[in-house]
């Protein structure tokens, strides 16, 4: 549905409204104008990413830049000649997802990929207790899965999708740099993560499995939507946390031997600002998130963008409007006072809102608040100042990658596909298109199609064991 916010002339049309209320407006849009980055901002927040790109492609500069570049190891992308049963494991969230992804060829010899899935959630001392019980916990979810799908007799290869900052050694060896978005698990950090993983199904000794491939969610999305389209030499997620990688000319990948073809990088960034690079346009809301989450100072840029913070950076808006005596008289409920109460999907259901404002009522009910009406218009337009930041801090970091991608090419125009997978890309109701519009904005000489990946991490993870298990990846030679 449309995005319609409420403007100045509907609360002057409004039968109760008096100059009282159209001074509060006025007085909420003033504090609100700080979320609005006019185009000139954004070109300094895309020209600082680039800088930060680069320095994270660089050997000597690698160590010390927010963005970090880590190579992948994907050089190959499918062919269609991958058949054959293939297990994926997908774990960035507070959910972890086992697959089945069942790859065949139809009579057309076109590619035909079939996926069994289930969801298991993870328990909150399993994401923050010892790396052992974490994946012990994973393996148990495999082992339950494999029973409920008679698979346990065979050994499958295995895609594994982990979506947190790794340093590459092969396309199975992966170190965990550091956890993100609410992991806390001791001892994997300096770790093989795959190493871990096999020790885990070791200890179970109930089924055996070959991990052939471990990837990032962002990498597995790209090569999720390359069986769709095959222009698609860009992933990307907007979720819990918010990430990209790209197909980037060897030669500038300085960490990596060799000069011939393309190899995916994985960006993490997340991880830009940490450095100082965003200090101009960070809020005093933003600072209180960071301050507050379970890793200050870090993943800054993901901070102003993902879902894992924006129901919080609201929640801080609307205390900051109480306090400031402009919403609910000047009075907020405990519950809204509560760090976390205010939900992202909140966010989303607040601007699918269909003019009636009983969504929004009935939310801040909930949370046991009874607006008026123009509380109810306030919220709307608070929600909404909050995630078209966020669509275009995110549209700046992707228009980035898109020029620099071009410019390496020496390309005229770049014809370009964009996968993109997560929650708010997804389902919030604006963001999308919101975050579309600025892109082309900032990549005037792109072409850019934007495919929403299905089921894109279990299946990408599949796909590229798959091609990992044909040893279509890269041959180094140290």
């Amino acid at each position: 549905m449309p995005c319609v916010s409420p403007c100045l002339d509907q609360i002057v049309k409004m039968p109760c409204s008096d100059s009282f209320e159209v001074d509060q407006f006025l007085m909420v849009e003033q504090i609100l104008s700080e979320f609005k980055l006019n185009k000139e901002e954004l070109k300094e927040i895309l020209k600082r990413m680039q800088q930060e790109m680069d320095r994270g492609l660089r050997l000597e500069t690698h160590e010390e830049a927010s963005v970090k570049m880590l190579p992948t190891y994907v050089c190959s992308t499918p062919e269609g000649s991958e058949v054959g049963d293939f297990l994926a494991l997908d774990l960035g969230g507070t959910n972890f997802r086992v697959m089945l992804v069942k790859v065949g060829a139809d009579e057309e010899r076109s590619w035909k990929v079939e996926t069994k899935n289930q969801m298991y959630s993870i328990p909150e001392d399993a994401m923050t207790g010892t790396a052992e019980m974490l994946f012990d916990y994973i393996a148990e979810c495999m082992s339950d899965f494999l029973d409920k799908h008679h698979i346990k007799h065979k050994k499958l290869p295995l895609g594994f999708t982990f979506s947190f900052p790794v340093r590459h050694e092969d396309i199975d060896k992966g170190i965990l740099l550091n956890w993100t978005k609410g992991f806390k698990a001791s001892g994997a950090e300096g770790n093989n993560v795959v190493g871990l993983l096999r020790d885990a199904i070791k200890r179970r000794g109930d089924f055996e499995m070959d991990v052939v491939a471990m990837v990032n969610d962002t990498v597995a999305t790209m090569i999720s939507c390359y069986y769709e389209d095959r222009s698609c030499e860009v992933g990307m997620i907007v979720g819990t946390g918010c990430n990209a990688c790209y197909m980037e000319e060897m030669r500038t990948v300085e960490l990596v031997e060799g000069e011939e073809g393309r190899m995916c990088v994985n960006t993490e960034w997340g991880a830009f600002g940490d450095n100082g690079e965003l200090e101009d346009f960070r809020l005093e809301y933003d600072r209180v998130v960071d301050e507050t989450s379970i890793n200050p100072g870090q993943q800054l840029y993901e901070k102003l963008i993902s879902g894992k913070y924006m129901g919080e950076l609201v929640r801080l808006v609307l205390i900051k409007l109480v306090n400031e005596d402009l919403l609910f008289s000047g009075k907020a409920s405990e519950t809204l006072r509560t760090r976390g109460s205010f939900e992202t999907r909140y966010v989303s259901q607040v601007e699918s809102d269909t003019g009636d404002r009983k969504q929004i009522y009935n939310i801040l009910s909930s949370l046991g608040v009874l607006p008026s009406e123009l509380d109810c218009d306030i919220i709307r337009l608070v929600c909404e100042s909050v995630s078209t930041r966020s669509a275009h801090m995110c549209g700046a970091g992707l228009a980035a990658v898109l020029n620099l991608m071009r410019e390496r090419r020496s390309q005229e125009t770049l014809e370009i596909t964009v996968g993109v997978d997560g929650s708010v890309y997804k389902l919030h109701p604006c963001f999308r298109d919101k975050f579309h519009k600025i892109v082309r904005e900032l990549t005037p000489n792109c072409e850019i199609t934007f495919i929403q990946s299905e089921e894109g991490s279990g299946r990408g993870a599949a796909l590229i064991s798959a091609v990992a298990s044909k040893m279509a990846v890269c041959m180094l030679t140290h």
